[in-house]
């Protein structure tokens, strides 16, 4: 199984999300994608940040290393370095059909930091709970 990266992104009290309709679901994800073999998971992590978000972005600290059976799943905290939010062009919006079930529709949104608790569709849940925990400690502004 392809080990994955993500990225935490945190900026004036909310954090980018990808919203994700697919076979008959509706639920978030924390940007990021599969691990490719000549690369890093931070290298990963920055690169599916600008495919997924259009963002550059910087790497703060690792937050979450997770295991899934062998697969393995890093999460970073990052910072914006410069893009607009919402421009991505990875396969997921190229490649992707939105009408297939199976493929489903990303949507890149900033979901406020407080609204975190009312939804229990945010994936992986282990990231959701550190940010919504973390939330007092980070730079949110």
């Amino acid at each position: 199984m392809r080990n994955r990266a993500g990225v935490i992104l945190i900026e004036s009290g909310k954090v980018a999300l990808i919203e994700r309709y697919r076979a008959g679901s509706h639920y978030f994800v924390f940007p990021g994608g599969g691990v490719d073999e000549d690369e890093t998971p931070e290298q990963a992590a920055v690169r599916e940040a600008e495919e997924e978000l259009g963002l550059q972005v910087r790497i703060q600290q690792k937050i979450i290393e997770m295991n899934y059976g062998e697969s393995h799943h890093y999460y970073f905290l990052v910072e914006r370095v410069s893009g607009e939010f919402g421009t991505g062009t990875g396969e997921e919006y190229t490649n992707a059909d939105p009408n297939n079930p199976q493929e489903g529709t990303y949507l890149p949104i900033w979901m406020p930091m407080d609204e975190l608790p009312q939804h229990k569709n945010i994936f992986p849940e282990d990231v959701s709970a550190w940010v919504q925990k973390s939330s007092r400690t980070i730079d949110v502004s």
